[in-house]
């Protein structure tokens, strides 16, 4: 089969909005015998989306010589259901997403398996869904990590602890606020006094949730489980507001510009660092091997608990980062040190060795 390019014309589907123009192109060594559409979700839940995972995606599959298009669906499933039927018309042979919700996400990989395309969950299983294969990191691990981290930041047997959890439609915050709870749910000094899902992943939705869940505590709240680093950001603010940034520790996760100069601030506990890098690497090898006609190289499964099925998977393990390794996140590519040690945290950079 000649290699198929993926030409879309992706402003006939879904508007001009920063960041949701694709890159597209081929290695010159091109031998796979289809093209990869790859669809992010959006630019709002994560900064890493465009940052980290795209470039990482286009460096992998430049590498392996492969035509490849790459979107962003701007938080619209409906924008994202057209991507994915376009790559489909114009000869994807394999369509990994990021999905939206499970529904939505279920209801394109139908489609692309009724055209013969195979596809593969990135980093966000799709419930109910038929992807061939899931791509991420150990989720639960993720929430465990952040669960010790505030435990190691609390220093206390007895705290109450506020819970901002991501997004209800994303599985993986699910199974972060399951590693979490699986650690300080075991401490028995410690007192649940407020937990709430944000919509979306959304920091200013956040703000006002956490505020709430602040103000009905009392003000008596000593640590914050947040699920990644946007999230902890809306938390500080408000601790920030009432002068107790700092004073208690908030998770974190994505290992962000932001929340790596909150960590170093001290305003931040900890984040989970997940590199791009090696997840897109991961992506980028199973969807080859699928346009090769080949089974990708798998270790392990994850359950689909409304599907009934076990989904075969590339779990990859994350890493948990505070102030005594954030020069790893530099080290691995993650952000680069004139990213996070401008301004005001250049002198906290070289007091915590980051260069």
């Amino acid at each position: 089969m000649a290699v198929v390019g993926l030409a879309l014309s992706v402003s006939a589907c879904g508007g001009d909005d920063s960041g949701s123009e694709g890159g597209s192109g081929s290695g010159s060594g091109g031998e796979a015998e289809g093209a990869i559409g790859v669809i992010l979700p959006d630019t709002e839940s994560s900064v890493r989306w465009e940052s980290a995972d795209r470039p990482a995606l286009e460096a992998a599959f430049e590498e392996a010589g492969v035509e490849y298009d790459i979107q962003n669906a701007e938080g619209s499933a409906d924008r994202m259901a057209t991507i994915a039927d376009s790559m489909i018309t114009n000869g994807a042979t394999v369509l990994a997403i990021v999905n939206l919700d499970s529904e939505s996400g279920a209801a394109i990989q139908e489609r692309a398996a009724s055209s013969g395309v195979r596809t593969i969950d990135y980093d966000r299983l799709t419930l109910g869904g038929s992807a061939d294969y899931y791509v991420s990191f150990d989720n639960t691990v993720v929430g465990e990590l952040q669960g010790q981290g505030l435990q190691e930041c609390l220093g206390s047997d007895t705290a109450n602890i506020a819970y901002l959890n991501g997004s209800p439609t994303d599985n993986n915050a699910t199974l972060f606020s399951e590693g979490a709870h699986s650690v300080l749910d075991e401490v028995s000094g410690y007192e649940n006094v407020g937990e709430q899902a944000v919509p979306d992943w959304d920091p200013d939705e956040a703000v006002t949730i956490f505020d709430q869940l602040y103000t009905q505590a009392g003000g008596e709240i000593d640590g914050v489980y947040a699920a990644n680093d946007g999230l902890a950001g809306a938390a500080i603010s408000i601790l920030e507001r009432d002068g107790r940034a700092g004073e208690v520790p908030v998770t974190g996760q994505d290992a962000t510009v932001e929340g790596l100069q909150a960590i170093l601030a001290g305003d931040q506990c900890m984040t989970v660092y997940k590199s791009a890098t090696q997840e897109a690497g991961a992506l980028a090898d199973a969807a080859i091997a699928l346009v090769n006609g080949e089974d990708a190289e798998t270790n392990g499964t994850t359950e689909d608990v409304e599907g009934g099925r076990e989904v075969p998977s590339i779990l990859l393990e994350p890493q948990s980062i505070t102030a005594d390794n954030v020069q790893d996140v530099i080290d691995d590519g993650g952000q680069t040190a004139e990213d996070v040690c401008t301004g005001e945290f250049a002198s906290l950079c070289e007091d915590a060795g980051v260069s």
